[in-house]
Parts: structure tokens; sequence; C-alpha cells
């Protein structure tokens, strides 16, 4: 008898997938991802709700939401997109929400999130809590989502950091492990390991609007001993809140050598 692999190759033709995510709001949807650019397809909202949209050969299909769907849970729904290189769609995204709004829409829902120079993927929040995840088409199999085993100290908190703010947009999340692993492993840590955890816990302090916070983590860092060769090897990481900064401004990014590469 012919196995299911034999019937599956022996079919002809290419398929698509179109996933088809909840709504609460139809106008709202309908003002999100036209303001980035998507393309309305189809539009509908009697007898029953349906949109459709697309942004390249991105298509993205909504239906009403149930009435216990709770937005803010941001679980509503998602759509993988994978993409040969991320940064230029969410370069493109960016400038798309600046031109409708003068300014990127980068907290609350709905929101881009933030991108930093090599980073594997970023997210589109819509007004239901959809997550749409632009993902590097490359991004190594053996990534670890839960941080690296092989670390310690404050090293092992800084990549636990970098999961909850990259994988999990759980700024929160990573702002707090940074503090606690800075209480308890900042005094053994070696200062390259300090600047990093500072760095990042600056950035998320520009994130999360913490201003008191982010001008005592900036003096912290510049008080660090870093030698020439430190501050070389960690320009990208302490460039990283300028560049945040730079982003919700609205002040063209500079190209650096990571996204140079890509």
């Amino acid at each position: 008898m012919p196995t299911h692999a034999t019937k599956a190759t022996a079919i002809r033709g290419q398929e698509t997938t179109v996933p088809l995510l909840p709504c609460v709001s139809a106008d709202e949807t309908l003002a999100f991802y036209q303001a980035l650019g998507f393309a309305v397809t189809y539009q509908m909202t009697r007898p029953y709700l349906y949109l459709a949209f697309r942004w390249r050969d991105i298509h993205l299909h909504f239906g009403k939401g149930s009435k216990n769907l709770d937005p803010s849970e941001e679980s509503t729904g998602g759509c993988l997109v994978l993409v040969d290189t991320v940064e230029p769609y969410h370069r493109a995204f960016s400038e798309a929400l600046r031109a409708k709004y003068g300014k990127v829409l980068a907290t609350g829902r709905p929101r881009l999130t933030r991108f930093r120079p090599g980073q594997s993927r970023f997210s589109l929040v819509d007004p239901t809590g959809n997550n749409i995840i632009f993902i590097q088409r490359d991004e190594p199999e053996d990534l670890e989502y839960g941080g690296s085993a092989k670390l310690t100290g404050l090293a092992k908190v800084i990549d636990n950091a970098r999961i909850l703010r990259e994988f999990k947009n759980d700024d929160k999340g990573a702002a707090r492990a940074l503090d606690i692993g800075l209480a308890r492993f900042g005094a053994e840590a070696t200062v390259v390991d300090r600047a990093r955890a500072l760095a990042a816990r600056l950035e998320l302090a520009i994130a999360l609007g913490e201003a008191t916070q982010g001008q005592s983590l900036k003096q912290q860092l510049q008080a660090l001993p870093l030698s020439k060769e430190a501050r070389s090897q960690l320009a990208e990481e302490l460039k990283a809140s300028e560049r945040l900064e730079n982003w919700l401004a609205g002040a063209p990014p500079r190209r650096t050598r990571a996204t140079r590469r890509r």
C-alpha cells in the first residue's frame, strides 16, 4: 500500500497558507494595518465580520473574536512570517508608522516592537493582541529560548534578560531579572559583564519610560573603568540605548557593521 508520504509527494501544485485571526474592532484593525502599508483586499462587517489584508506576499485575514477574548493578554493569536533579512521589514514598518502618526507606535497596543542590530525577529502586536512575528529564516536551529545552560552568574542573567526582551516581549521581566542579577552578582562579575548588564538595563529603562532610573544607569555605566579594547568589543551593546532613543524620536538609524553584514 502507498504510504501517506508517497501520496503527499504525488500532489502537483503549490500551497498558500493564510492565517485567519480574531478581531475585536474592525475600525482599529483597519487603521493599524493600513498605517503599516497593508492593502485591504476584502472588507465586510455585516452580516458578519471579515477583513483581508495584503502586504507584498503576506496575507492576513480576520474574523470576529470570541466574547471572552481579552486583547490585553496579547496571546490571542499569531502568525510567523519567515524572511531572508529581518531589518528591512522593521525599517519599512517604522517609516510607515511615522508617516501616518508622526511617531512609531512602540508602547501599548497596537505597537511595533523595537529591533537591535543582530536580532533575528520582531513583532507587530495588533489591537486584538495578535502577534505577527517576523523571523529571519536562518535563525539558529539550536537557539536557546530559556537562557544558555553553559553560562553562570551575571552572564547567565544577561542572556535570560535577552530571551525575555527579544523572544517574549517582556521588558518588565527583563528589567527585573537584570536588577536582581546586578544586586546578586554585580560585585563579583567582570567589568565587561557589568557593562553589558548596565547597558541592557539602560535600554530597558528608556523603553519603559524610567527617566530617573535611566540617568542613574547612564552614570554607573560611564563610571566603569572600561579599557579601549573593551569599549570596542561592546560597541554595539553600549550604543543600544542611543539607538532606541533615536528610533523613538524618529531619527534615521545609523547603519552599523551588524546591519551592513545582513
